[in-house]
């Protein structure tokens, strides 16, 4: 499982770690957390410094029901960390995450090596295009709707198999859109209940059958913090037994705040 990013092969054969670093005043756990230069700097480094693979750039608030953000506001907001990032850490692999074309053209044109697309290209109609022709890994997710549509579409007649269904679909698309490197996330938290998300991590090995690395974004979310009656803050622990679980099911990228702690559970899953 080899990827290219800016001319460097990554092999995710063994697990890589993706650290969450959000720009936007209103994600569910660090917005606002950051903002300004030294902070943002902080912050990478540290991530880089527990041993990230990948730092993933947001600019656009995707929890549910989050407020809608401009091409001009999300351009604003991500171009100048990439730009940051990349002058002070000009080896790190960064991902923009985004659903619109030209904003994930211009952070690549300003140093990002990967797309992460909640939408798989089904918000803009020349993102699939657009990555095709910057020929850079995509990362595509499964929703429905949109972020502040998407909780009220969870009917499924079988979560699992609708998703490969969607995922056979927008591969093909992805594939003649020139797209080589494609990595699958199922989308945690995303158009599903409580009670799917746990059904899809249950089953997360299945996904393997589409012979394409698995990312898994289960970082202090709902699913964990709710279930446990807690709050976001205290959602380290029960993020960490789930990223081991998928790690046991075949993730191969864990997209997490706590760049650390997944990093000692991809160690220790290596070992065993």
């Amino acid at each position: 499982m080899l990827i290219n990013c800016k001319g460097k092969l990554i092999d995710l054969a063994k697990p890589k770690v993706m650290g969450i670093l959000n720009c936007t005043p209103d994600s569910f756990y660090d917005g606002g957390k950051y903002k300004d230069e030294t902070q943002f700097l902080k912050q990478a480094e540290q991530m880089l410094t527990d041993g990230a693979d990948f730092i993933d750039i947001g600019a656009y608030s995707t929890k549910p029901n989050a407020d809608f953000v401009s091409n001009e506001e999300e351009l604003r907001r991500a171009v100048p960390v990439v730009e940051l990032l990349i002058k002070h850490f000009p080896d790190a692999l960064i991902s923009i995450d985004t659903f619109r074309a030209d904003v994930a053209k211009a952070c690549i044109n300003a140093g990002a090596a990967i797309v992460n697309d909640i939408a798989a290209g089904m918000l803009d109609d020349a993102m699939l295009k657009t990555i095709g022709e910057l020929k850079v890994p995509y990362i595509m997710m499964h929703m429905r709707g949109t972020p502040q549509t998407m909780q009220t579409l969870t009917e499924y007649d079988d979560i699992v198999k609708d998703m490969l269904l969607y995922f056979s679909q927008r591969i093909d698309e992805a594939r003649k859109n020139g797209i080589d490197d494609i990595i699958i996330d199922p989308g945690f938290g995303f158009a599903k209940t409580l009670e799917q998300n746990y059904e899809m991590m249950q089953k997360l090995g299945l996904f393997k059958i589409t012979t394409l690395p698995i990312l898994v974004g289960v970082s202090r979310k709902s699913m964990i913090y709710k279930l446990l009656g807690i709050t976001p803050q205290e959602a380290l622990n029960g993020t960490t037994v789930l990223n081991t679980i998928a790690l046991s099911k075949g993730a191969t990228i864990l997209r997490v705040h706590d760049v650390k702690e997944a990093v000692q559970a991809v160690k220790i899953m290596n070992s065993l």
